[in-house]
């Protein structure tokens, strides 16, 4: 049986994290994903935005990991010329209920170690934004904008120079963990290869619980129940009438539709949350209503006309419907007793954020 020192499920921006961070230490790291490129699910479809680690419960993993992996990721684009701008964003409430809001997440940021917010004055706001309605906002500066793809590249390129092999259209079947390590099953383009492998990095996103669900000896009661929560996204047309990300203030499950831009300069609005029970990235020109109403909140005149269904994404999302907080969940052998064996459950937002972070945590899960 082929051996390798390491295999990594799934080729998102988590994976692609980790992998690199392993082959720095390791001779011998495979990564692997079931789709023809790296990327093609939860990394290539969302907003793009580096988060400041303001709003996630003290800590949690979320806010741990977030507020390390924002230093790390700016760190890493600027060292490796990955396009990226600090553009920060603005958090805008209406009225004094939501201004009370605001009020309490100074006092949450700060308990994260974020410190760097500044209130503004409608009279403020007016003077620097005249497009935009709002009572009061907060100013982030530190949250900014990544290119992901080109984040991507950058990782994997990383880990090839370091002589990882990433080996695409290639699934995961099944593991059998013994004193050798993991003795895995693996279909790739039809053929069945089995490889053994002395660590096992499950980072399957919106398919980690179907994974940690073929690794025999593992207990169904450290396998969690995913969600799986798309998020709409529609373009707008034209000039942008902001140069900083516009969000409203959290609402459950999400960040509400907020506004954010590209690197290009592409202004775009979403996501909203809607639970669905299979991976279906549809996006319905009849949610066009819904995303107007929303953004007229906060950008009275927006132009209708110039709004258009871009794209979807899917979370996965260990909170259901009607659920309060769930923090990532990241196990190693702490947790289920499986020597060498990480899974990865519930990363979605702040995970592209995160990345650099949780692939710190993970490496230090399994000391190496």
């Amino acid at each position: 049986m082929e051996k390798v020192d390491a295999i990594i499920i799934g080729a998102g921006v988590v994976g692609l994290a980790i992998a690199a961070k392993m082959s720095r230490t390791l001779a011998s790291v495979l990564l692997i994903d079931k789709n023809p490129s790296f990327g093609e699910e939860t990394s290539s479809r969302n907003s793009e935005v580096i988060h400041a680690g303001i709003y996630y419960p003290q800590n949690s993993l979320k806010a741990k990991l977030c507020v390390e992996g924002k230093e790390l990721l700016y760190h890493y684009c600027q060292s490796r010329k990955i396009p990226h701008q600090r553009l920060g964003k603005l958090l805008v409430a209406h009225g004094e209920a939501e201004e009370r809001c605001l009020k309490e997440t100074i006092k949450q940021a700060a308990l994260n170690g974020v410190n760097d917010l500044t209130w503004l004055t409608q009279a403020e706001l007016k003077s620097s934004n005249p497009n935009l309605k709002a009572s009061a906002a907060l100013l982030s500066p530190s949250t900014g904008i990544v290119d992901v793809h080109s984040y991507m590249q950058s990782l994997l390129a990383e880990f090839e120079e370091n002589n990882g092999q990433f080996v695409a259209q290639t699934a995961f079947v099944g593991a059998q963990a013994n004193n050798k390590g993991f003795d895995t099953r693996l279909n790739s383009q039809g053929e069945i290869m089995q490889i053994n492998c002395d660590y096992l990095i499950n980072s399957g996103g919106l398919h980690s619980t179907d994974i940690a669900n073929n690794i025999r000896g593992l207990a169904k009661t450290y396998i969690p129940k995913l969600n799986y929560c798309r998020g709409h996204y529609f373009s707008y047309q034209g000039k942008s009438p902001f140069t900083q990300l516009i969000y409203p203030v959290p609402e459950a499950h999400g960040l509400g539709i907020h506004a954010s831009l590209d690197m290009g300069g592409q202004l775009k609005f979403g996501p909203d949350t809607q639970y669905i029970d299979t991976i279906d990235y549809q996006v319905s020109a009849q949610l066009k209503e819904k995303f107007v109403e929303a953004i007229q909140r906060y950008y009275p005149t927006i132009d209708p006309e110039r709004l258009q269904p871009a794209y979807s994404g899917i979370r996965p999302k260990l909170e259901g419907p009607n659920d309060s907080f769930k923090d990532f969940v990241i196990q190693g052998a702490n947790e289920h007793e499986i020597k060498g064996l990480v899974n990865l459950f519930g990363i979605d937002s702040p995970g592209l954020t995160s990345s650099l972070a949780i692939a710190e945590y993970v490496k230090s899960t399994i000391n190496i």
